[in-house]
């Protein structure tokens, strides 16, 4: 998880958005919109935290596969949107479960704000009327928070997310000190950097992981950091960091 959460939250404030921070058990989310809809995130977190914890109820291997499931015949959307993304990037479900968390609190908040920011454990979920730019904290590589990743303006709400190998406490089977990845869904982001991130174990490994990522359907940007070495590859450009437009993205360990 964050080792700088309270730095990282006051650097990734868009302009013209009022922040505010919800918690509901294990789920906490910053969260940026038009105006404070605390409440409305709150109820959309219990609600998909249910459909999330009465599944695995039912199916206890939900929360354990490292592998790709099966797409059950009758589940929560939520649930399907989990499975379909660890299907797409060869990672069991819960690898994806920040990231959806994040995009269905969101998506149901733009019902009530046109612009919609929503950060969970370092994933984002993100709908903005400018232009984005990302910071990537990656540890001790050299490379951490030097250089900005600039996402253009985009029609349709799209997800940021990070894992990394060398930070945090959750299970990873790789050594990348970063991997991020920008797809149309917030679910498929987070399953896909954490796929990548499995895939390096040393900096030459980082072309083959944004080779195998070029092949997911759905991805539209990937950035792997590795000590002094850095990947990128799509709809995303290198740029100087400016403090007042930055969003700076701190990895969750996966």
């Amino acid at each position: 998880m964050f080792e700088n959460r309270t730095t990282y939250r006051s650097q990734h404030q868009k302009k013209g958005l009022v922040s505010f921070e919800i918690t509901v058990k294990e789920t906490n989310l910053n969260i940026q919109a038009q105006t404070d809809l605390s409440d409305n995130a709150i109820q959309a977190a219990l609600i998909y935290r249910n459909f999330i914890e009465n599944y695995i109820h039912k199916f206890p291997a939900f929360a354990t596969a490292l592998s790709p499931l099966p797409q059950p015949f009758l589940a929560p959307a939520i649930v399907i949107d989990m499975i379909e993304a660890g299907k797409r990037a060869n990672v069991g479900p819960m690898a994806a479960v920040a990231g959806a968390m994040a995009q269905y609190v969101g998506e149901d908040l733009l019902a009530l704000s046109n612009e919609v920011v929503v950060e969970n454990g370092g994933d984002i979920f993100i709908k903005s009327d400018s232009e984005t730019i990302f910071s990537i904290y990656a540890g001790n590589s050299p490379l951490s928070m030097t250089t900005g990743i600039l996402v253009e303006k985009q029609k349709d709400p799209f997800g940021m997310c990070t894992s990394s190998g060398t930070l945090g406490h959750s299970k990873s089977f790789g050594r990348a000190d970063a991997a991020s990845v920008i797809a149309d869904s917030c679910a498929l982001a987070d399953a896909s950097a954490t796929a990548l991130c499995n895939m390096v174990q040393k900096s030459s490994d980082i072309e083959k992981a944004i080779h195998a990522g070029k092949q997911i359907q759905g991805i539209q940007g990937i950035v792997i950091i590795k000590e002094k070495h850095i990947g990128l590859w799509g709809d995303l450009k290198l740029v100087r960091l400016s403090p007042e437009s930055t969003t700076l993205i701190t990895p969750d360990k996966r």
